[in-house]
């Protein structure tokens, strides 16, 4: 398995090892003593599966008071995957890292708390896998706009189609009053 931070250190790209032959392939989506030794966190407490179409675009999604870390990948199809820093105070308030996440690549991607979390489908359907590490809680449900010219996320060219809630998502810099605060450790 190979770990490699993105142009956000804290978010993580992870390369299963995946062992291919006639027969198809086998991987490991979940190691604990493997995941443990590259840091990251072995606390997921809710499992999530989601099925979208091509040009579906989900987020970006974050949690304020009850912050998720999310370890993401595509079961089937294709996604461009996207994590911004909404930290109040980090160095890199508003920066995006973003990666393609398939089921070809089986690559992951692990989006700690405090960053917002959205992908969009690039193949006609994808089925999204996600760990979470805290709770889905509706209450505590926040969005930033996915196209907001801030933060510049450069999303593929596609038709898209969003959630009435993600199309009213106000720009990052509308929510400063709602973000997590940055803490240097």
């Amino acid at each position: 398995m190979k770990v490699s931070p993105t142009e956000l250190p804290e978010v993580l790209l992870i390369e299963p090892d995946v062992f291919r032959d006639a027969r198809g392939f086998f991987m490991e989506t979940f190691h604990a003593e493997k995941y443990r030794q590259h840091g990251l966190p072995l606390d997921f407490v809710q499992d999530n599966h989601s099925r979208s179409a091509r040009g579906v675009l989900r987020g970006l999604h974050y949690q304020l008071e009850q912050p998720q870390g999310k370890l993401v990948r595509a079961a089937t199809g294709e996604i461009f995957d996207v994590a911004v820093d909404i930290r109040t105070g980090s160095p890199r308030f508003g920066q995006w890292a973003g990666a393609i996440l398939s089921e070809e690549n089986c690559h992951q991607l692990y989006i700690p708390p405090g960053f917002a979390h959205g992908f969009c489908v690039l193949s006609e359907q994808a089925d999204f896998l996600y760990k979470c590490t805290g709770l889905y809680v509706p209450d505590d449900e926040y969005g930033i706009a996915w196209d907001d010219p801030g933060i510049g996320i450069d999303w593929p060219e596609l038709d898209y189609l969003l959630s009435d809630k993600d199309l009213q998502n106000p720009g990052l810099r509308d929510s400063e009053a709602r973000l997590p605060v940055y803490r240097a450790d």
